[in-house]
C-alpha cells in the first residue's frame, strides 16, 4: 500500500490489465479458503440482506470487498429490497458521503490492492461475467461465492474489520447516524451522576446552604457529664474549643434559623461562657460580666483583642521639643514610628526600635514620656487653660500631670496628689525630668481634699479601678477579681468623685469642670458611679467631653435606666480603636454644694467649693465654741502631748542625735 493512499480521493478504475488475470486464477483455491474463514468473523451488523427475489443484496458495491473474483469490476450500486435498504448509490457517490464509517470502505479497497501488489489504487483485473453491466452491480453468483461483504450505509452501521473488537465495542463506534443518540445518552448519564452526588451531600448534611445548616454544637446531658469527667483528666483541645466558640457565635447571631429546635438561647450562652473560660482563662464571674456588655460576636472580638498587646506609644513633651523634631531624632536612631492619629498632636506610635526607648538621650532629657494612648484622653477632655488651679487626685506616675503642665505652658498651679508615697517618688522623678515647674506634689487620701484645700478650677480624677480595660497588660485580672472587688471599688470611686465635685469652684470664670475616668469597661465602675454623683450632687451636670471619637456610654443596661445625658460619656475598647479599654466622663459644677449634702462616707470631712470648709461648719451656723467642741468630740491634751514627744524623738533620730541624752532633752524642752 502506498504512502498516503487513504487520503486520496477514489476515482474510476483504470483500464483492465489482461496480464494479471492468469495470476489471479492461480490463487483461486487460496481465495476460497479465505472466504470460508471470513464467514466466521461476520460482525453483529447486517452483512448481506435478501431482496424480494430471495437473493442477498449488498447495499454498496465495493463497501466490503476483500477477495478478487472472476470477470471485470465496475463502479455501481445495487438495488435493495425494502424501503430502508434500497438505495442506488454509485461507488463514487458513496465515497462523497461524510460518514466516519466510510473509512472502513477505504480500508477494504486498500487491503485488496495490497494483496495483489498494486500501488496505483486499481482494484485488479476481474472477469466481466461477475458484473451486471446493465445494473452496474454484483451478480448473484458473486454474492454466493462466500466472500465477506460489509454494509456501512445501513441504519445501524456497526461493521468492524478488527477481530479484536467485540459487539459492545462495535456498538460504541461513533457514526453520523448515532452521534445524536450517544450525546443524549451521555447527557442523561451526567444528570444521573449529578443527582446521585447531590443526594449523597444531602444525606451527609454537607451542603453549603447556611440557612439549612443547623450545626449541633451543644451536647446532651449524659454526654456533657462524660465529657466533663474526661476533660478533667486531659488538657483542653484548644482547636476544638475555638471552633465551637465560632459556631456558637454564628448561631447566636441568627438564632431563629441556625439553632436546634430543642435548645434555648440560654443554653448556647452558657456553652459560650464555659468555652471562653476554658479557652482564654477567665474566671466564670468576670467572663459573664464582660460577656453581658457586648453582643456575642463583639464579645468574641473583645476577648480576642485582650490576647494581644496594644501598640507602644510615647507623648511628646512640648515644654522642651516639638513632635516633628522628636520624630526625626528617633528615626536617626533607628526607630520606626508614625503619628498616633489625627486626634492627637503629641502622640507617636512606635513599631520597631533598635535602642531601648527608656534609655535614649531624648528620654533622659525629658523630650518624651512613655505613655499609653488612652491616657491622653482624660487630659484632652479636661482641657486645662493657662493660669488655672488644677488638681490631679491620683497623679502617679505623672503622665497626666506633666501633660496638664505642658498644656498650661508651665503657668498656673497643678496639685499632683497620690495617696501612695512609694508611687509618689516616681511622680517626682518624672516631673523633674520633663521640666514641669508649676507642679506641687502631695500625698493625701484623696477623700480628704475638700478639707485640705479646695477652690480648684478643674479636677481630674483617674480613679483606681479593676483594670478590666488593660487585661492585655495585666493578665492576672482574668482570675484575681471577685465579686467583692466590684463592690468595694465602686464604693471608693463614688467617695472620690463626690470629693472631686466638692473641691471645684463653681464660680470659676474659666473652669468648674470635673473629669472622671477609669481604665475599666464595667458599668458598675463607670455609669453607675456617675449616676450616683448626679443623684447626690444636683449642682452638677454632664457635658460633652470634646473627644473626636469613642462609643457612647450606656443609657440603659440590664434593666437599669441612667440619666438621659449619659450618652455624652465615652467608652473605648481595644477591639474597636486598638487602645486600652477606657471610660471618660465630664461634669460641670453649676452651683455650691447643698447644705444637707453630708460628708463622704469613710472620709474625715467633705469641704465645699469655697475654700475647703467642712460641711459640718456650714451646718453649725453661728453656734458657740462649746457646741463646736461637742460636735468634734473635744480635745485630749495628755494624748496630744504623747504624740508630740514621739514626734520630737523621731525627728532627733533622723538627725543622728540620741534623744535620751539629758542635754538634748533639756534643749528640746526649752525650744518647745
Amino acid at each position: 500500500m502506498g504512502v498516503g493512499r487513504r487520503m486520496k480521493k477514489q476515482g474510476p478504475p483504470p483500464p483492465l490489465d489482461e496480464s494479471r488475470i492468469s495470476s489471479l486464477k492461480k490463487r483461486k483455491a487460496l481465495d476460497a479458503e479465505d472466504s470460508t474463514q471470513a464467514k466466521k468473523r461476520r460482525p453483529s451488523g447486517n452483512v448481506a440482506r435478501k431482496g424480494s427475489s430471495g437473493k442477498p443484496i449488498n447495499g454498496v458495491a465495493n463497501s466490503g470487498l476483500k477477495h478478487g473474483t472472476k470477470g471485470n469490476f465496475l463502479n455501481g450500486s445495487a438495488k435493495l429490497a425494502d424501503k430502508r435498504s434500497q438505495q442506488a448509490t454509485s461507488f463514487r457517490g458513496a465515497r462523497k458521503q461524510a460518514s466516519p464509517a466510510e473509512s472502513s470502505d477505504n480500508d477494504a479497497a486498500d487491503l485488496l490492492g495490497a494483496g495483489e501488489g498494486s500501488d496505483d489504487g486499481s482494484l485488479g483485473a476481474l472477469d466481466n461475467e461477475d458484473i451486471d453491466l446493465e445494473t452496474g452491480g454484483l451478480q448473484d453468483d458473486f454474492l454466493e461465492s462466500g466472500s465477506s461483504v460489509y454494509d456501512s450505509d445501513q441504519g445501524n452501521a456497526r461493521a468492524m474489520f478488527s477481530e479484536d473488537e467485540g459487539d459492545s465495542d462495535a456498538e460504541e463506534k461513533l457514526t453520523a447516524a448515532n452521534i445524536e443518540g450517544l450525546s443524549r445518552r451521555l447527557d442523561a448519564t451526567r444528570e444521573d451522576e449529578a443527582a446521585e452526588a447531590q443526594l449523597e451531600l444531602e444525606e451527609a448534611a454537607l451542603q453549603t446552604n447556611i440557612d439549612g445548616d443547623r450545626s449541633r454544637v451543644l451536647q446532651d446531658a449524659e454526654d456533657d457529664e462524660e465529657g466533663a469527667t474526661a476533660a478533667s483528666r486531659l488538657a483542653p483541645d484548644l482547636q476544638l474549643l475555638r471552633t465551637r466558640i465560632t459556631d456558637t457565635v454564628r448561631i447566636l447571631d441568627d438564632f431563629a434559623k441556625l439553632s436546634e429546635d430543642d435548645r434555648s438561647r440560654a443554653d448556647y450562652t452558657a456553652q459560650l461562657l464555659k468555652d471562653i473560660c476554658a479557652y482564654y482563662g477567665y474566671s466564670p464571674f468576670l467572663a459573664a460580666k464582660l460577656l453581658d456588655l457586648f453582643p456575642p460576636r463583639e464579645a468574641f472580638a473583645f476577648f480576642e483583642a485582650n490576647e494581644s498587646p496594644r501598640p507602644l506609644t510615647i507623648r511628646t513633651n512640648t515644654l522642651k521639643t516639638h513632635r516633628r523634631e522628636l520624630a526625626q531624632s528617633l528615626i536617626n536612631r533607628g526607630v520606626t514610628l508614625e503619628p498616633v492619629g489625627k486626634w492627637s498632636k503629641v502622640g507617636l506610635q512606635i513599631f520597631e526600635s533598635q535602642v531601648p526607648l527608656g534609655a535614649t538621650p531624648e528620654y533622659l532629657a525629658g523630650h518624651y514620656m512613655l505613655q499609653a494612648a488612652s491616657s491622653f484622653l482624660p487630659v484632652m477632655a479636661l482641657a486645662p487653660q493657662p493660669d488655672e488651679r488644677i488638681l490631679d487626685m491620683a497623679a502617679a506616675p505623672g503622665g497626666k500631670t506633666t501633660y496638664i503642665s505642658a498644656l498650661m505652658k508651665n503657668t498656673g498651679c497643678v496639685f499632683a496628689n497620690d495617696a501612695n508615697k512609694a508611687r509618689a517618688k516616681a511622680l517626682i522623678g518624672n516631673i523633674h525630668r520633663l521640666g514641669a515647674k508649676n507642679t506641687i506634689v502631695c500625698s493625701h487620701d484623696a477623700r480628704e481634699f475638700p478639707k485640705v484645700i479646695g477652690g480648684f478650677d478643674r479636677v481630674l480624677l483617674d480613679a483606681p479601678c479593676s483594670g478590666t480595660g488593660v487585661i492585655a497588660k495585666d493578665p492576672s485580672v482574668k482570675t484575681n477579681k471577685t465579686e467583692r472587688d466590684f463592690m468595694l471599688l465602686p464604693h471608693l470611686q463614688k467617695q472620690l468623685l463626690l470629693a472631686a465635685i466638692d473641691s471645684v469652684d463653681h464660680a470659676s470664670k474659666t473652669g468648674g469642670y470635673i473629669v472622671y475616668s477609669t481604665c475599666s469597661v464595667t458599668v458598675e465602675e463607670n455609669e453607675q458611679v456617675v449616676q450616683y454623683a448626679l443623684r447626690k450632687r444636683p449642682n452638677v451636670k454632664l457635658v460633652e467631653t470634646g473627644l473626636a471619637f469613642g462609643v457612647e456610654g450606656f443609657v440603659n443596661y440590664m434593666g437599669k435606666a441612667f440619666d438621659r445625658d449619659m450618652n455624652m460619656t465615652r467608652r473605648y475598647y481595644p477591639h474597636k480603636y486598638n487602645v486600652d479599654g477606657f471610660f471618660v466622663s465630664k461634669l460641670r459644677k453649676t452651683g455650691p454644694s447643698p447644705a444637707g449634702a453630708g460628708a463622704v462616707v469613710g472620709a474625715p470631712g467633705v469641704g465645699n467649693a469655697n475654700g475647703g470648709e467642712s460641711l459640718l461648719d456650714v451646718e453649725k451656723g453661728g453656734e458657740e465654741d462649746g457646741e463646736e467642741d461637742e460636735v468634734f468630740g473635744g480635745w485630749d491634751e495628755d494624748e496630744d502631748e504623747a504624740y508630740i514627744e514621739k514626734g520630737i524623738r523621731r525627728r532627733l533620730k533622723k538627725k543622728g542625735v540620741d534623744p535620751k541624752a539629758k542635754k538634748v532633752n533639756e534643749k528640746a524642752d526649752g525650744t518647745r
